[in-house]
């Protein structure tokens, strides 16, 4: 296990409404091990030249205990971004388990993303931090079929099992839904999958999905997402070269289309699907406590 220097964990966003209302981003690991072919945080630009391996920042806890009590002012703290903090390495480590309780210690709020079964284990304490501030857990869907997730997503758990921590968390009263994204061009941006993944989700008692008809890719992403094309859909290279060149953001061309059957189906069944409606749902309760902080 590698240990990393870091001299702060919790740090402040600049644009708290940008991204479902978070006012602090925490990542206690660096590196992940799903394996998904299209992961953003394999580009260049983060310096991470082996991120298929787990690392860990030294001392995390008392540099979050540090950053907590410094903090000027309380808010929900997002952790997920850059590697999924329910990582084998996690099992055994606590890390995340104890950060969350010291988020709650604080009286702060948190959002989780993660594709990861093992958030359901910390269900307790994501009850304890609901009692004083907001929580919302987003658990990343990109496919209905769990043979297809096994193929983009191989080291992570099957879109099914996700399902289920959706269920779970749900069950015990957890604000969470789905983020489903990305939808790869010519993959897994089709109608049946968008309709289907919003079904499942409201079956599994999901409270919102938050989508986007596309992927994003630049260098060092690039080249490995292409790697993994050539591999698993040895057609598909040559149409990504030919419609985004070295484009960062690779809409879908059936974004439209999708958008379209996607809000249809959302309001059929009643399920939000837009960030700032969402943001106000997990929040609101807790305006009158924010504001003390």
């Amino acid at each position: 296990m590698e240990l990393i220097p870091a001299r702060t964990i919790v740090i402040k966003t600049k644009r708290p409404a940008a991204w479902f209302g978070t006012d602090f981003n925490m990542n206690i690991y660096r590196g992940c091990s799903h394996g998904c072919i299209y992961c953003d945080s394999r580009s260049a630009c983060y310096g991470d030249t082996a991120f298929d391996t787990i690392k860990v920042k030294k001392n995390a806890l008392e540099v979050i205990r540090n950053d907590l009590s410094k903090a000027r002012k309380g808010g929900v703290v997002a952790t997920g971004a850059m590697s999924d903090s329910y990582n084998p390495l996690e099992r055994e480590l606590l890390l995340t388990r104890n950060a969350l309780q010291l988020i709650h210690a604080y009286r702060f709020g948190v959002a989780i993303a993660t594709k990861s079964t093992l958030i359901t284990r910390d269900a307790d304490i994501l009850q304890d931090v609901t009692r004083d501030a907001p929580v919302i857990v987003k658990v990343t869907i990109t496919t209905a079929d769990d043979e297809l997730s096994r193929k983009i997503e191989p080291g992570a758990p099957s879109s099914s099992e996700r399902f289920g921590v959706i269920k779970a968390l749900a069950e015990q009263g957890i604000y969470c839904g789905v983020l489903m994204m990305p939808l790869l061009p010519f993959i897994n941006d089709t109608r049946k999958n968008v309709v289907e993944l919003v079904r499942l989700a409201k079956d599994a008692g999901a409270s919102f999905v938050y989508p986007a008809f596309g992927m994003t890719l630049r260098q060092g992403n690039r080249e490995y997402y292409y790697e993994q094309l050539d591999e698993l859909f040895p057609d598909l290279r040559d149409k990504y070269t030919l419609r985004y060149g070295t484009r960062y953001n690779c809409s879908s061309p059936k974004a439209k289309t999708l958008w379209n059957a996607f809000t249809k189906e959302c309001a059929n069944l009643d399920l939000p699907y837009d960030m700032k409606n969402i943001t106000h749902r997990y929040k609101t309760p807790y305006e009158s406590q924010l504001k003390l902080f």
